[in-house]
């Protein structure tokens, strides 16, 4: 059977992406997205915004055969998704992400985003601001940061043409040493699998603006 590899339906229609995306649990196992496609998913899913930044997500790309192997007994409630779909990406936030201000920064100089000035006022406010944050902290701010990043990836996917399904469902205390990584550094957020819908997910109810809102 040959393996299909994606140009699916692309759009840049707005309401389309956020109207239309669905929780999809079974996807078509012959559709296989490149990694050069992956890298342009990630790239704009990286645009997300972050405190004054910092870009702490780390994402895990398990595409391969041997690596779904690898994750299926750690996503034990999400077998289908993961053997089925054309990727899983585990999306970790890194907690020694304070490594790279200095990097950060100074290409925003390099690149004419910043001055000096600047940056030097900053990099002075924040890396003290850091230092004296508590764990809790320092882990809820990631939290939020990888959950921006993690909303904007599957609304990528979807003007890639691609469906999408977050999942919590895995060994959140495994899955990083599983695949190398230093399991005190690297911080699990959540699973995304994505591929081309092999069953279309289901519409789901949502609250009135009236009953999730209040004006003040």
């Amino acid at each position: 059977m040959s393996t299909i590899v994606g140009e699916f339906h692309k759009t840049n229609n707005f309401n389309e992406i956020v109207l239309e995306r669905r929780s999809v649990k079974v996807y078509d196992p012959e559709v296989k997205i490149s990694r050069e496609e992956m890298t342009e998913i990630l790239a704009k899913a990286s645009r997300a915004p972050s405190a004054i930044n910092m870009q702490p997500w780390r994402f895990l790309v398990i595409d391969s055969a041997e690596g779904k192997e690898k994750l299926a007994p750690l996503a034990s409630f999400n077998q289908t998704q993961t053997l089925t779909s054309s990727a899983v990406i585990a999306v970790f936030y890194d907690a020694n992400n304070i490594e790279y201000i200095d990097e950060i920064f100074g290409k925003a100089v390099e690149q004419g985003y910043m001055s000096q000035d600047i940056m030097d006022m900053q990099l002075q406010q924040a890396k003290p601001y850091y230092a004296n944050m508590s764990a809790s902290e320092l882990r809820d701010m990631n939290l939020i940061d990888s959950g921006l990043v993690s909303m904007q990836l599957m609304l990528v996917a979807r003007a890639h043409g691609y469906d999408t399904n977050p999942m919590a469902g895995y060994d959140k205390e495994r899955i990083a040493e599983a695949f190398g990584l230093n399991k005190d550094r690297f911080q699990p957020v959540m699973l995304i699998s994505i591929g081309k819908a092999a069953k279309e997910g289901y519409p789901s109810y949502r609250m009135p603006v009236e009953t999730i809102t209040t004006w003040a």
